[in-house]
């Protein structure tokens, strides 16, 4: 008994101290977490996949360019909670006129809203038959070393969208985004991705099936390229049915979470209520809400 007693403490202590490390690593590199983490629950479903998963609001956060199959508008959040008490939100908002869209959006990391570290971005995207191209000014503020700073970055991206088909999506994200000597020359991670998405039928049909592959190249020095795999797949009726998503993360380093993601959407008309799942030996069970409505 005494044994049994002794190993469930050691597994407790051990669980405890790696929560810790996970989550201090979090906070340490917050700026780092919120410029790369999905936009989505429905990206984060798939693998966080994005350059080419065009016509969402959450777009934003991986391929500017991508907002360019908005029809007239999109608003789309996300939430999710970790064990030490941080939470992840993000937010984005998406209006198209005529061959432009714009649009916004914000990610914030931390225990509360006041002392949380902030991403915000803005977008401009211009379209001209199947072609897009998109801006984003990026700035994000974090806690490094005990100092607040501060820093301004920029995302560059293209689309090339055919019909409701197939995407071609390609981006740099994190140009600039220097966090100054206060932060020990800390940057926002570079970061370049392109993806192809494919719709297998029609998305206004009944049925839904559709893939996407991206490949992910960080800055020197902050891993190797590596692909994201990604299916998403159901049946909709008048508006109204449920569609369920796979992915696969080819890991460029160590990392806790697993290889695997897993998401499922209920579809409501106009309104998507997303959800994603990712195990993690460090944070445990990973679970992301979101919402889409596009009006």
């Amino acid at each position: 008994m005494k044994g049994r007693h002794d190993g469930v403490t050691r597994r407790f202590l051990v669980t405890l101290l790696c929560n810790a490390g996970v989550v201090s690593s979090l906070s340490a590199q917050a700026g780092s977490v919120l410029a790369l983490t999905p936009g989505s629950a429905r990206a984060a479903g798939m693998g966080g996949a994005g350059a080419a998963i065009v016509g969402d609001a959450g777009a934003i956060f991986a391929n500017p360019a991508a907002l360019a199959t908005v029809h007239h508008l999109a608003v789309e959040t996300s939430y999710e909670s970790y064990p030490s008490g941080s939470r992840l939100s993000t937010g984005a908002v998406a209006l198209r006129v005529s061959r432009f869209t714009w649009g916004a959006g914000a990610a914030t990391l931390g225990p509360s809203y006041t002392s949380a570290d902030l991403l915000g971005v803005s977008t401009l995207v211009f379209r001209t038959g199947i072609v897009a191209l998109g801006a984003t000014a990026k700035y994000a503020r974090e806690t490094i070393g005990g100092a607040r700073v501060d820093a301004w970055a920029g995302d560059a991206g293209l689309a090339i969208a055919v019909f409701d088909l197939m995407a071609l999506g390609v981006s740099v994200q994190n140009l600039g985004g220097d966090f100054g000597p206060a932060a020990g020359d800390a940057h926002l991670p570079r970061r370049t991705r392109a993806g192809f998405t494919l719709n297998y039928v029609d998305p206004q049909g009944s049925y839904r099936l559709l893939t996407t592959v991206e490949g992910q190249w960080p800055a020197q020095g902050r891993g190797s390229a590596f692909v994201i795999l990604g299916i998403e797949g159901g049946v909709v009726a008048r508006g109204m049915g449920v569609l369920g998503r796979v992915g696969y993360v080819g890991h460029s380093g160590v990392t806790s979470a697993s290889p695997f993601t897993a998401g499922a959407s209920v579809e409501l008309g106009r309104l998507h209520l997303d959800y994603a799942y990712r195990a993690d030996d460090a944070l445990g069970a990973r679970h992301r809400m979101g919402l889409r409505w596009m009006p």
